[in-house]
């Protein structure tokens, strides 16, 4: 066992502090932390910090005192360290968020359930079509269980939060993507533990619809890309064009440029502008709004969709979020699929006509959400939104 411990030089809060850490393992000194009864709160990024009055203590205890400059080098050598720019940490709105590495062939997918229940047979060709990328994938335990009461939830909460979290901390796995949407995925999210999914290594996150609720919280909590795409479930019923622009993005993102490249997008109130993209669905975004994991579209460029809401209903979705100020700041909206919401462009209608006095650029018709044709893109990359001749929503990556 090699645990270090630097000396206390380090202010905050009034105090000195040191840095606890191991050269061997994560899982070493968390061991050992818990054993002294060193909170696992005071853990970030790479290290424990602790009060100057611990320093002895901790010496006494089996830490070895060397210098801030060793703990460095020890941290380097041993490839444990964590710099700040590149580790998950919480992100104000409106900044870039941190990329996660590209999937490449061989990569494990981690499929957990965290909404409703799917079958094997439902779930099988997104499984089949990931595989026939040259991915591998470990289905959660429960992406096929039921609720003992509840029939529309993938067991219970606990079980729900358990697969995502497994899913997440699991050093083989590249990428999560949930099973399916439907709805649950807003009553794990008290349940994860967010300082400890923070310690895991950036991965890939997809998912729409209900997911939404993950997005929003991952972007707050962890300060990660995105990407608004496709469930397991909705890759297996996708059209082949969606399916290959879901691929090139979580696997060759650098070369999606022009998200409306040859899309059907109308503008509807005209300008231009420079944000992070955010969103997701209506529904969810609205429900979030007064949780601690509801993320503002402030300094954004924000894409909503949304699927099986009546007009009337979504004047009210659309109205709450103005009123709790979600939309303050926003720089841009992008309006996407709104599927069986009433005849075709009502509620297209209702937004604009609710979201015109924002005095932002507006297009529609951007074909993101519940149809097989959707189009995938990420969430916390800033983008230009050209509403001005041809419409473009470019990234800066």
């Amino acid at each position: 066992m090699t645990i270090l411990i630097d000396p206390p030089a380090w202010p905050a809060h009034g105090r000195l502090w040191s840095h606890l850490v191991s050269d061997v393992s994560f899982a070493e000194l968390h061991d050992f932390a818990a054993v002294n009864a060193v909170p696992r709160r005071g853990f970030e990024r790479d290290h424990y910090d602790v009060p100057a009055e611990r320093y002895h203590d901790l010496v006494t205890r089996g830490a070895t005192p060397v210098s801030s400059r060793e703990v460095i080098r020890r941290l380097d050598s041993a490839g444990l360290r964590r710099r700040k720019a590149s580790s998950m940490a919480p992100r104000r709105p409106g900044r870039e968020l941190l990329e996660p590495p590209a999937l490449a062939a061989g990569d494990i997918v981690g499929v957990p359930a965290v909404a409703g229940p799917i079958s094997a047979d439902d779930l099988a060709p997104g499984v089949r079509r990931l595989q026939s990328w040259g991915l591998q994938v470990r289905v959660g335990p429960h992406a096929g269980a039921v609720h003992p009461r509840l029939g529309y939830l993938a067991g219970t909460d606990e079980d729900r939060a358990a697969d995502f979290a497994s899913a997440w901390m699991d050093p083989e796995v590249a990428a999560v993507i949930p099973a399916r949407g439907g709805f649950g995925t807003q009553l794990i999210l008290d349940l994860l533990d967010w300082r400890r999914l923070a310690e895991a290594a950036p991965k890939l996150l997809s998912g729409f619809s209900d997911i939404t609720a993950l997005h929003q919280a991952v972007a707050g909590r962890l300060g990660l890309m995105t990407v608004h795409g496709h469930n397991v479930s909705s890759l297996g019923a996708a059209d082949e064009a969606s399916a290959q622009s879901f691929r090139q993005l979580v696997m060759q993102p650098r070369s999606v440029t022009d998200l409306f490249d040859g899309a059907d997008v109308s503008i509807e109130v005209p300008g231009r502008a420079t944000g992070v993209l955010t969103g997701g669905n209506l529904a969810l975004l609205a429900a979030e709004v007064g949780t601690g994991f509801s993320r503002p579209a402030q300094g954004g460029v924000v894409v909503l969709e949304d699927v099986e809401e009546r007009p009337y209903r979504v004047d009210r979705l659309a109205t709450q979020l103005l009123r709790a100020g979600w939309f303050d700041g926003v720089r841009g909206i992008v309006l996407g699929a709104f599927t069986r919401c009433g005849a075709p462009g009502q509620a297209e209608s209702v937004l604009v006509t609710r979201l015109r006095p924002l005095d932002v650029p507006i297009v529609s018709g951007f074909d993101v959400g519940h149809t097989e044709s959707t189009r995938s893109f990420p969430l916390g990359v800033a983008a230009t939104l050209e509403a001005e001749r041809r419409p473009s929503l470019t990234l800066h990556w």
